[in-house]
């Protein structure tokens, strides 16, 4: 009696609370729901600042828990709650559209143990025909972004997510991107067909199929793509398969890969394939500053990894071409403080220079209107008037190490070997050093462009070393059994926002030497008009000269090169140069001289001129002393014949000239520290300057 008292107590204990329990699931079985959606709308409305309902019927039943858990949790019910009609609005300001989502129908099945540690997790949550309209202004505010009710207690988990046949819109002011989404089911999509073994594979893969629409840049986007039906959760080992293409502007981009972990998106694995009209047009999508090119394409490995907030990209191993040259290599883009970070190598086998003529503008006008530029280029302009966008230099740093093996130019002067190191640091762009060999020597340089002022503060240094005469000249036979070697140095600064605009602003100096070797006798007849002698050797073969030695030096002044000493001194002639180069007008005012060490039958060696504009240059003899020579001749015709051939004979020996003094001094001059005309930097010139003073001179 003792102990069958206590024993009843619990048992009546125990059956009371297994009728509580009853009585609580009977109630939540057979509570109609309905009735809660005004409180359930009001609740969720007040926390997300949102005008939130459900408008259909909300309904809640038990499953069982899943087989896959360990020990008893998989006995536990899960309660499962379907919502019909659900829908979330947008912020009052969105232009696309009164709803930010809305589905046809909503299922969550829900894990009960954690809520009691303040834990909500969402084993499985399904949309069906979901209509989702996202969008971003150029302020940086979004319309996804809810109401901020400080920090929780409770935090939210979601294990799988699921939907199909549904629309989604975003609307992206920033970069003028307006993208529609229409997604369907692939297993419905092949229901009326038995699905073949890729199509078996698809549906197992992907399960869902995507059409793109909208526009980029006010021009068309179009595309399509695959994606998983399940998109799982639950750990951050988990991968989501995704395969797309698409045109977006003059962009066309392909992405096969997998998305890893992607409750958070801490990882991107993608093979990526990019093409377009030209790589500066990537800047909106990517953010990552690229000049101006030619048609590209590059294919290879797309990898991101998130740390902290912060996506880090690493474009791995990647092939292309650029226009006509091919390049390959791999970059990396980190997001840091103050600036993000360009950095990688890339090499190229065979690099056309026309090929990067957009980044500086000196490409044609009709290849600015291929790329979608306006045609700046006036048709009298030699140098690239096209301006430098500085205003975005900005937003990146870079480090990147470009080499080619081999350039192709136009006018077949062979180079190569092309190394440089491309740094942008606080919008100073550098190329140090920017080394090439050419001619069968080499160029060594440093190129800065300091891009914090207004005007593009400019400097380069270059020296070039043992160029090969004869390979300067390669398609003119002539020059072909000609040796001897070219050095000479450049130091320049200017300022402006183009090429042209630096040069006619510039300050330096330049020079180059020959110290011994043979040029063509015909090209040094032919330039002195020694028309007997260049008969004979256009009949009887070249021979060559030899030359002693070779000086020049321009001190550039204000953007005009001033002949300070320019001499060809050969074993058979003297030449001596005279006069300017103007590069803010482009135009040459040169006297030539050429003085010969010997006599000359019938010669009409007279003094030439080098005039024009760089892109009309006009040369040839001055026409008074050919006029004077052959005034004489005809009037000694007149009285003896023989004698009319005296003008035409030339008997003036002009010296040597004292080569080791003129190399010297030319020499010495080019390695001085600055001169004066380095020493203070011109005022920068505009496009509308030059192209006045051009106006006015004619």
């Amino acid at each position: 009696m003792t102990h069958s008292k206590p024993l009843k107590i619990l048992l009546w204990t125990l059956a009371s609370l297994a009728l509580v329990i009853i009585a609580i699931v009977v109630f939540i079985l057979t509570f109609d729901w309905n009735s809660a959606r005004p409180y359930i709308n009001r609740k969720v409305s007040e926390s997300t600042g949102r005008e939130f309902t459900i408008r259909g019927d909300l309904k809640l039943r038990f499953t069982q828990g899943l087989k896959t858990e360990p020990g008893w949790h998989r006995y536990v019910p899960r309660p499962e709650i379907t919502a019909n009609d659900v829908q979330i609005s947008n912020p009052g300001w969105a232009t696309v559209g009164p709803q930010m989502a809305s589905a046809q129908r909503i299922q969550i099945a829900l894990h009960p143990l954690p809520l009691l540690h303040k834990h909500v997790v969402l084993t499985d949550l399904a949309l069906n025909a979901p209509l989702i309209a996202l969008e971003h202004r150029a302020d940086g505010s979004n319309s996804w972004s809810l109401k901020d009710n400080g920090p929780s207690e409770w935090t939210v988990e979601i294990q799988r997510m699921a939907f199909a046949d549904g629309n989604f819109r975003y609307l992206d002011d920033g970069i003028n991107l307006d993208l529609k989404a229409k997604v369907s089911s692939i297993a419905a999509a092949n229901d009326a067909a038995p699905a073949q073994d890729g199509k078996a594979a698809d549906i197992q893969k992907y399960g869902l199929q995507f059409e793109l629409g909208g526009s980029y840049r006010k021009a068309p986007v179009t595309g399509s793509g695959k994606a998983g039906a399940v998109l799982s959760l639950k750990d951050e080992h988990t991968t989501y398969p995704l395969q797309a293409s698409a045109n977006l502007g003059k962009n066309k981009a392909a992405i096969d890969g997998t998305l890893t972990d992607p409750r958070s998106l801490s990882g991107i694995d993608l093979q990526l394939t990019l093409g377009g009209a030209s790589m500066a047009d990537l800047y909106p999508l990517t953010g990552v500053l690229l000049p101006d090119t030619p048609a590209y394409t590059t294919h290879g490995r797309l990898l991101g990894k998130k740390e902290g907030k912060a996506w880090n990209w690493t474009y791995q191993d990647f092939t292309g071409t650029v226009g006509q040259s091919d390049v390959a290599g791999t970059l990396q883009y980190q997001q840091r403080k103050p600036r993000a970070l360009l950095r990688g190598t890339i090499t190229s086998q065979q690099l056309r220079l026309e090929d990067l003529g957009p980044a500086i503008g000196a490409d044609s006008n009709a290849k600015k209107e291929a790329r979608g530029k306006a045609p700046v280029q006036p048709d009298e302009k030699a140098l690239p008037v096209e301006q430098f966008n500085t205003a975005k230099w900005g937003v990146l740093d870079a480090d990147v190490k470009f080499t080619g093996k081999k350039l192709v130019r136009t006018h077949n002067i062979p180079l190569e070997n092309v190394v440089t190191e491309v740094h942008m640091r606080d919008k100073v762009l550098s190329l140090t050093p920017l080394n090439f060999g050419m001619a069968g020597g080499s160029v060594t340089s440093n190129v800065s462009l300091d891009g914090r002022e207004k005007a593009i503060a400019a400097q380069i240094k270059l020296a070039a070393r043992h160029l090969k005469i004869r390979e300067l000249f390669p398609t003119l036979q002539s020059m072909q059994a000609s040796f001897g070697e070219v050095n000479g140095d450049a130091a320049l600064t200017g300022h402006g926002n183009s090429i042209s605009s630096m040069l006619a602003s510039s300050n330096g100096e330049l020079g180059a030497t020959v110290s011994e070797g043979s040029i063509s006798k015909f090209v040094l007849e032919a330039a002195g008009l020694n028309i007997a002698n260049a008969v004979f050797v256009k009949v009887f073969g070249d021979k060559q000269v030899h030359l002693n030695c070779l000086a020049s030096d321009f001190a550039v002044k204000s953007g005009k090169a001033n002949v300070r000493r320019f001499v060809v001194d050969t074993d058979e002639a003297v030449i001596d140069i005279t006069g300017d180069i103007d590069l803010a007008q482009e135009t040459l005012d040169l006297d030539v001289r050429p003085k010969t060490k010997g006599v000359r039958i019938i010669s009409l060696r007279s003094p030439l001129y080098a005039k024009g504009t760089f892109k009309h240059p006009d040369v040839g003899p001055y026409k008074g002393p050919l006029a004077l020579k052959a005034g004489a001749a005809i009037a000694l015709a007149a009285v003896a014949p023989v004698a009319a051939v005296l003008p035409l004979v030339n008997m003036g020996k002009v010296p040597d000239t004292d080569c080791a003094a003129a190399l010297a001094k030319a020499t010495e001059v080019r390695k001085a520290p600055k001169s004066e005309a380095t020493a203070a930097p011109a005022k920068p010139v505009t496009e509308a300057q030059v192209q006045k003073a051009q106006q006015d001179k004619k």
